[in-house]
This record gives structure tokens, C-alpha cells and sequence, in this order.
């Protein structure tokens, strides 16, 4: 499952992604590996990490919720935002007043991304599990100052969403810039984990009269529901009626 997004600013080989593209004006070849650190490798059931980069970005660019971590006066705090890739690059936004966001500029941030794809239903109550893809991320967030490029990590993040919509809408406003803050660090540190299949039960649970399996989870959208006080007569573009994410 891929949310359809393109990237309007990078190619983007497939749906939603920007793979091969550097943003901010970086020049440097992405490797195809993000090497494992002893926070990212998997000690247990390592069969399910994964490190290839074409992992880690479709799995990012399938999901936009993502949850940041980080330390304030030695107490840790987790907040829910959206998250969207550029090359190897994640960005996420908010108000300028929001407090959190002044946390994280600079900061030591663990942002993680999660697809619930099903329930597995085992024969015993241990080995049930979920179908998951997920990705965790280690690094130091930094502030995107500069008004103009600010400006083009919103129009990307609305892009990625609804190719297309940004060139309709009013233009940014000075103020309006400047009352959000973008925040982005580096896939420098980061690993996927994904379990998928049927239920794994001891060899001699098999014989048991149970039924297990797999209960599938997907995301959808639903009809689009038109604002009360828009014009007359306007009908949901084609990026509106076509969205899918998951």
C-alpha cells in the first residue's frame, strides 16, 4: 500500500516519492544502505529490520502521521505531526508559537513512522502479532529559516498530497510564513521493521482445533464533504476523488 503522492520539485520514479533527488540544494549521491548503529540495528527477530534506503523512503512516503520524541528537562515527550520526504531529508511543520517545535530546533529528535496491515490471530495468546511496517529515525532536527525555502518545503508537503493543487491556491502571505515554523533532519540514522504472513505457533499447536490467521487492516478514505461555504457548482479535482493512503 503507497500513498499516491508525487514530488513536483524532484522526479520521482514511483508514486509518492523523490527518491534520487537531493533537497535544499545539497549535491551528494544517496547510498542505497543506511548503515545500522547500535540504536538502529535489531537485536531480536532481525530477520524483520531492513536498511535499504528503497524501504525506509516507501514506507515514509506511505504514511504521513509520524510521531517525534524528544527530551525536555530530562523528562522525554512525544507529539504527533505529519511528516513528508524530500531525497533523504524528512521535514515536519507547525506553528511558530508552538513551544515543542522551539524544543526541537537543534535537538537530538527519535521520529517514527507505523501501517498497522493486520491482526494475527495465533493458538495461543503468545504468538499473536500484527502485520506492521514501520520506520524509526535518529537525528538532530534543524530549522528551515530562509522565508523562500520554507516556502517550497510547504508547497512539496501540500504537493506530495494533491499533485497539483498548490499552483491553485492564494499565495502564501509574509505573515502567514512566518508564523510556521518547518523543521527536517537527515535519514542518516534509521531502519525499517516489517513483520507480514500468518501466524508463527509451536509445531504441535498446528494440530490443535483453532482458527487462526490473519485479519487484514487498511486505511480509507472516504466521499469527499465539500465545505458549506464554498462557491456554487465545484466539483472535487481528480487528486481529491483519486487519494489513497496506506
Amino acid at each position: 500500500m503507497a500513498a499516491r503522492r508525487t514530488a513536483a520539485h524532484c522526479p520521482a520514479p514511483g508514486i509518492g516519492s523523490s527518491d534520487g533527488c537531493i533537497a535544499s540544494g545539497a549535491s551528494r549521491p544517496m547510498e542505497p544502505i543506511v548503515p545500522p548503529t547500535e540504536r538502529t540495528r535489531l537485536r531480536r527477530l532481525h530477520e524483520r529490520g531492513h536498511y535499504d534506503r528503497a524501504t525506509i523512503h516507501g514506507i515514509l512516503d506511505a504514511q504521513p502521521l509520524a510521531f517525534v520524541g524528544w527530551v525536555v528537562d530530562g523528562r522525554p515527550v512525544v507529539t504527533p505531526t505529519l511528516q513528508w520526504r524530500e531525497g533523504d531529508r524528512v521535514y515536519w511543520h507547525g506553528s511558530s508559537a508552538s513551544r515543542a517545535l522551539r524544543h526541537q530546533d537543534g535537538q537530538e529528535v527519535c521520529l517514527t513512522v507505523a501501517i498497522l496491515d493486520g491482526f494475527v490471530l495465533a493458538r495461543s495468546g503468545f504468538h499473536h502479532s500484527v502485520n506492521y511496517r514501520s520506520v524509526m529515525l535518529f537525528g538532530r532536527a534543524f530549522r528551515v529559516a530562509d522565508p523562500e525555502e520554507k516556502r517550497e518545503r510547504l508547497r512539496q508537503f501540500i504537493e506530495r498530497l494533491f499533485p497539483g493543487r498548490y499552483a491553485t491556491l492564494r499565495a502564501d502571505r509574509p505573515q502567514e510564513l512566518k508564523a510556521t515554523t518547518v523543521l527536517g533532519m537527515e535519514i542518516g540514522e534509521a531502519s525499517a521493521k516489517i513483520r507480514s504472513g500468518p501466524p508463527k505457533d509451536e509445531e504441535e499447536d498446528y494440530a490443535l482445533p483453532i482458527w487462526a490467521g490473519v485479519l487484514p487492516v487498511r486505511m480509507v478514505t472516504g466521499e469527499p464533504e465539500a465545505d458549506p461555504r464554498g462557491l456554487a457548482g465545484l466539483e472535487p479535482p481528480e487528486y481529491v476523488r483519486s487519494f489513497r493512503l496506506g
